[in-house]
Formats: structure tokens, sequence, C-alpha cells
């Protein structure tokens, strides 16, 4: 393998950010005083210095939502001067009558290759963020999310395991669209039960040959780089989806709050080495080379 492709990370302005600004809220990752601030490209690229990454795809991060396009705009214009990202997943509102006109206007942007909207929603306040916890079976979102076959884009698929058989379902509602899982589920409850509830969901997802399950943001719940906890969890979502259809993704500068992009990768590659040459490089690479065509 000649190189590795962050399939999810994160640069911006903290003006841009309505949550690094004013007094600190809880977030889902725990206290982010280290993180209020500028994450430029610059700071990201040096970060991951001698790592062996060669390509990269930036997720977006929450910019006020009528300025969705403002958000894509900036990265591609970074990506213009820099050769960083390679690859751009926009917003845009699925909840919309119609989201085809937000989509018009991201066309026009060639580093686009999908648009996420977080539809996770969790019965603890901290690690909500969705309105509602079945917006995966709203039919007017459904159909909206059934657009993106027509403009060639993916949809970063963000949910907790309750949410997965609908989640599953969403997918075989819009068969031509492909979806790609956040943080492999996002698996938050780490009791043998809460576990195993996770890997039947993930067993659903794995079902629909369009889902492919990104390994990132393993540590948001623990607050750690724990080279055992994702050994576990990149042993069972191969296990599930094959390696074909996983990628590794950083999600710096979160993890930053409490590794260097180093020591996480060497976590990565430590849990992947059980697998095969090519197992390792579809991870690492080509999976990602293919959803995001990079």
């Amino acid at each position: 393998m000649t190189g590795i492709v962050d399939g999810h990370h994160h640069i911006w302005r903290q003006a841009d950010l309505p949550w690094l600004i004013g007094p600190m809220q809880p977030r889902i990752f725990g206290p982010y005083e280290p993180i209020r601030r500028d994450y430029p490209i610059e700071e990201y690229l040096d970060d991951l210095k001698d790592t062996g990454v060669t390509r990269s795809v930036y997720v977006q991060t929450n910019w006020a939502n009528d300025r969705f396009e403002d958000e894509a705009a900036w990265v591609q214009r970074t990506a213009d001067e820099h050769g960083w990202p390679h690859a751009i997943v926009a917003y845009a509102n699925f909840a919309a009558a119609d989201v085809r006109p937000q989509l018009d206007r991201l066309e026009r942007y060639p580093l686009l290759r999908g648009v996420r909207m977080q539809l996770h929603w969790h019965e603890n306040p901290l690690y909500r963020f969705a309105a509602r916890p079945d917006l995966c079976r709203n039919l007017m979102i459904r159909r909206n999310i059934g657009y993106l076959a027509d403009y060639g884009w993916s949809f970063d698929l963000q949910v907790f395991t309750p949410q997965m058989p609908d989640a599953a379902d969403l997918a075989d509602s819009c068969p031509d669209v492909t979806f790609i899982l956040q943080h492999a589920g996002m698996p938050e409850d780490l009791s043998p039960a809460g576990r195993a509830a996770w890997r039947v969901g993930m067993g659903r997802l794995a079902a629909s040959p369009n889902v492919y399950a990104k390994l990132s943001g393993l540590g948001t719940f623990i607050h750690r780089n724990d080279a055992a906890h994702i050994a576990t969890i990149v042993a069972d979502t191969v296990m599930m989806f094959g390696a074909e259809r996983c990628l590794f993704g950083s999600n710096f500068p979160i993890e930053k709050l409490w590794t260097s992009y180093r020591e996480l990768i060497d976590a990565f590659r430590t849990a992947a080495a059980p697998l095969s040459a090519r197992q390792r490089e579809a991870i690492f690479g080509t999976t990602a080379m293919r959803v995001y065509r990079l």
C-alpha cells in the first residue's frame, strides 16, 4: 500500500461554528477547550506529517444551516490554494420540502462527493443531535436522500444503535445511493448487552449492500485512544461488512483532544494487523478512493 486515505476529518474557523463561540456547552466528546480555536489546513497537514496519509475527505462541521454553501465554498478555496482536502462532504437540509435547490447550489463545487445531515438521536440529551429519533422513517427525508443518486453523491449516515433498523430500511429505500455509516455506528454502550445490540444493528446495516462503514471517532465516548477498543470494533465491523466496505477516518481534530495523529494511526494499524494485506489496503485506501471518487 502506497498511502493512507483519511476518510473523515474537519478543518474550521472558530467564527463559523456556533458551538465554539461563547460559554462552553456540553458536547458528546467531553470538554473541548483545546480545540475552541481555528483548526486550519496548515495545522492538519502538520498533524499528519510522516504518517503516510496521501488523501483526505472533509466532512461538514455544522456551520449555521443557512450557510451550508459558504462552508463548501470555503473548503473548495482551501483545496484550490493548498491541494488539500481532496473531497468534500457538505451539509444540506433533507427535511426541506425539496432538497434539490440546495444540491444545485452545491453542485458548482468540483470537490463535492457527498452530503451529511446528522440523524442521530439518543435518550441521553448530551448525546442527542436530531430533534427526533425516527427521522430515518420520514418519507420526505427518504425522498430527498434518494435525489442524491441524480448527482452521483453519497450520504454520510450518522445514527445510534436503536436507530439502525430504520437506517437500514432508509438505505434499502434508496438503492442507488451509497450510504457511509459514521464512526462505525457510534457504539456508546460498551456493556455486554450494549455491544450485542450494536452487533445486531450493524449486521442489519451490513445486509444492505449500499451501506459502507467508516472506522472513525472511536474515542468519542471513552475520551482516549484505546488500541484494544479499536481492535474489537475493527474486527467486528470487518467481519460483518467486509474490508471492501470499510474505510478509515481520523475525525481530527476531535480525536486530538486525547491523542496525536501518529498514535491514532498506529492504533488502527495494530488493529488491522491480523488482516490480509488486501484487506488493510481496502480499509486504509481503496474503499475511500472508490466511494469518494478520489
